[in-house]
C-alpha cells in the first residue's frame, strides 16, 4: 500500500453519513462509554476501499451505502501503553498504533438495515446512535480524537446545514 508509514497497522475507518448529515457512532463492548466510527484492519492482499466496505458490513450489517469521499493520506494514532501491550499481544505484531484510510460513506437506505451482530465476526459494538460531528469528536477516546478531528475537517464540505444528534439505539441481537 502506497505511502504507508512504517510500524502501524494498516486500517479502513468509515465515516457513515444519514440523509440528515449526522454521523453513524457506536459504544464498544470491551470499553464501555468509548464511541467510534466504524474502523479495522486491513486483510491481506485487500485495497482499502474494499476493506471501508466489508468493515462497514461485519461491524454494523449496512450494505446499502456508498462511498463518496476519502482522507487522501493515511492518518495515523498512537497506542496509549496499557492498549499497544493489548492488541500487540492480540493481533501478533510490534505496532506503534494504526495508519488508516477514512471513507465518506452515505447510508442509500433506512437505518433498520443496522445489526451489531451479524454473524460475520464477532461483534464489537453495544449499542448505537447518529451524532453531530462535533459530537462524535466530543464522545471520541483521547487517543482518537485528534484523528477524527481531521477526518471531519477533510469531510466538512460534503456535510450540507447542520446535524441534529438522535438517541441511542441498542444492539439487534
Amino acid at each position: 500500500m502506497e505511502d504507508l508509514p512504517q510500524g502501524y497497522r494498516p486500517n479502513v475507518g468509515v465515516c457513515l453519513i444519514n440523509s440528515h448529515n449526522q454521523v453513524f457512532v457506536a459504544s464498544r463492548l470491551n470499553v464501555p462509554g468509548a464511541w467510534q466510527m466504524p474502523q479495522g484492519g486491513i486483510e491481506d492482499g485487500e485495497e482499502p476501499k474494499s476493506a471501508a466496505i466489508r468493515e462497514l458490513r461485519e461491524e454494523t450489517g449496512i450494505a446499502s451505502a456508498e462511498i463518496i469521499a476519502e482522507v487522501p493520506k493515511w492518518l495515523t494514532y498512537d497506542f496509549p501503553p496499557p492498549v499497544k501491550t493489548k492488541v500487540n499481544r492480540l493481533w501478533g505484531g510490534e505496532w506503534h498504533g494504526q495508519a488508516q484510510k477514512w471513507f465518506l460513506m452515505q447510508l442509500r437506505d433506512d437505518d433498520i438495515e443496522v445489526n451489531l451482530a451479524t454473524g460475520e465476526a464477532d461483534p464489537e459494538f453495544a449499542e448505537w446512535k447518529w451524532a453531530s460531528p462535533e459530537e462524535v469528536i466530543e464522545e471520541a477516546v483521547d487517543y482518537k480524537r485528534p484523528t477524527y478531528e481531521e477526518v471531519m475537517r477533510t469531510f466538512k464540505p460534503y456535510f450540507q446545514g447542520n446535524a441534529i444528534s438522535a438517541k441511542c439505539k441498542s444492539a439487534k441481537w
